[in-house]
């Protein structure tokens, strides 16, 4: 039996004169026993596709966090914030980024851990952390 790991684990049986092929995640495995003792792997990129997933926090929340990020980062009242808009592209740097989770922690009475609020980029994304934290 021969077996091959790595990011994807792969035991198969010595089967000959057989081609068998694995797909998993961004890469195409080929395994070939055309030989009796002999193993070969080649390994190919497969087209990468993008989607997005949105767990759609209520709007209230949305809005109650694009308010707290106005404040935070003194925008003008007039300033248009949505889901999508990054933390980076409106002028925050990380330590912006810490007080604006101290103001959420503040506002929603939550805690938030240290490496849940470094994966904060958008207002989406503390909108929908505050609403995992809320369940």
């Amino acid at each position: 039996m021969a077996s091959i790991s790595g990011s994807t684990s792969v035991c198969m049986s010595r089967c000959l004169s057989q081609q068998n092929q694995v797909r998993s995640g961004l890469n195409s495995v080929s395994l070939s026993t055309q030989k009796p003792n002999f193993l070969s792997l080649r390994s190919r990129p497969v087209p990468f596709r993008r989607f997005q997933v949105s767990c759609a926090a209520k709007k209230e929340t949305v809005d109650k966090v694009c308010e707290i990020v106005r404040k935070q980062l003194a925008l003008p009242a007039d300033s248009t914030l949505s889901g999508e808009s990054k933390f980076s592209a409106l002028g925050a740097d990380s330590l912006d980024t810490v007080e604006i989770v101290m103001g959420l922690e503040e506002a929603f009475g939550i805690s938030v851990e240290e490496e849940s609020a470094q994966s904060i980029a958008t207002v989406q994304d503390a909108a929908d952390m505050i609403e995992d934290l809320l369940k």
